[in-house]
C-alpha cells in the first residue's frame, strides 16, 4: 500500500520533499501550527494537508524538516501524541544535528515507542527531474524507511551506529558551509585592506574554478544565513571542544550571524561581497 508520510515543516526543503512524494501518489500531511501564510502557500502548492498534531501522528512515517535549533522541541512536542498513538509512526529525524543532539533526540521519542531514523538531507530542496538531494539514513528502522524510493525520494541507508547519517551531515556541511564561510570572510577583509580587486583578479587567474564556487555559493547564503547559525553550532559540537577545530566552526557560526543581520539591516557586508563577485 502506498504509505502516508507527514512532514513537519513546510519550509523551503519540507515543501519541496512534500511535492515530490504527493507527485508520486503519496498523500502528505504537514502542520501549519505557528507558521506563517508563506508556509501555508508552500503546503498547498505542494498538495500537503494540514491537519492537527493528532492526525500527524496517524502517518506511517513523520518526518521532522526544520532548522536545527527546533529539532529537539518539535520531538518533545509530539511526543504526547506519539506516546498516545496505537499505531506507532517511524520518526525520521532528518535536521542538520550533531550526533549528540541526534541521540537525545532518539530518546525523546525511542520513549514513545516509535521506531527512530537518524538521517541527514545533502542537496537542495528537490525540483522535478532532478536527483541531487538524497536522504542518508541509519538505524535498525533505516530500510523500511527506504522504502520511500519508490515514491521518487533517493534513500541510503547507512551501516553502522544510529548517528552514522548525523556524522555524515555534519562533516559535509562543515566543508561546504565553514569554506563558504572563509572565502566570504576573505573577500571582506581583502576589501578592508584594499585588495578587494587584485585578489579577485588573482583568484580568476590562478583558481578560477574556486572562485566560480564561491561566486555561486556567497550569494546563495544570504537569505539563508540565519538557519545556518545553529547548524554550524552543531557541527561545532560534532567536531568537540578538545579539537582547534570547535573554535573555527563557532566563528563560522557567529560570521553567519553577522551576515543575517546584515541582509535584514543595511546590506553593508553583503553589498561589499556582491561587489568584489562583480554582481
Amino acid at each position: 500500500m502506498t504509505p502516508i508520510v507527514a512532514i513537519i515543516a513546510p519550509g523551503n526543503m519540507g515543501a519541496a520533499v512534500g511535492k515530490r512524494l504527493t507527485e508520486h501518489k503519496v498523500t502528505v500531511l504537514t502542520s501549519l501550527a505557528g507558521r506563517s501564510e508563506a508556509s501555508a502557500k508552500r503546503a498547498r502548492e505542494a498538495s500537503m494537508q494540514a491537519v492537527d498534531d493528532r492526525q500527524l501522528v496517524e502517518a506511517d512515517f513523520v518526518l521532522s524538516i526544520v532548522p536545527p535549533g527546533d529539532a529537539l522541541a518539535l520531538a518533545k512536542r509530539l511526543a504526547g501524541v506519539l506516546n498516545a498513538a496505537n499505531k506507532k509512526p517511524i520518526y525520521v529525524e532528518c535536521n542538520a544535528v550533531s550526533p549528540q543532539t541526534m541521540l537525545e533526540i532518539a530518546d525523546v521519542i525511542g520513549a514513545t515507542g516509535c521506531p527512530f531514523v537518524g538521517a541527514g538531507i545533502i542537496g537542495p530542496p528537490p525540483k522535478p527531474g532532478t536527483s541531487n538531494t538524497k536522504f542518508y539514513a541509519a538505524g535498525p528502522a533505516a530500510g523500511i524507511f527506504a522504502k520511500l524510493n519508490d515514491y521518487g525520494l533517493i534513500v541510503r541507508v547507512l551501516q553502522g551506529p544510529l548517528t552514522a547519517a548525523s556524522a555524515l551531515k555534519m562533516s559535509y556541511a562543515g566543508i561546504t558551509k565553514g569554506f563558504t564561510a572563509l572565502g566570504a570572510a576573505m573577500m571582506l577583509a581583502a576589501t578592508r585592506g584594499g585588495s578587494a580587486e587584485a585578489l579577485q583578479r588573482e583568484l580568476a587567474e590562478s583558481q578560477p574554478a574556486l572562485l566560480g564556487y564561491l561566486t555561486r555559493q556567497v550569494p546563495n547564503m544570504y537569505s539563508k544565513a540565519y538557519r545556518w547559525v545553529a547548524e554550524l553550532e552543531e557541527i561545532s559540537t560534532f567536531v568537540g571542544e578538545d579539537h582547534d577545530e570547535h573554535a573555527m566552526l563557532d566563528a563560522a557560526a557567529r560570521f553567519y550571524e553577522r551576515i543575517a543581520q546584515d541582509f535584514d539591516g543595511e546590506k553593508q557586508e553583503v553589498g561589499a561581497l556582491d561587489k568584489f563577485l562583480g554582481l
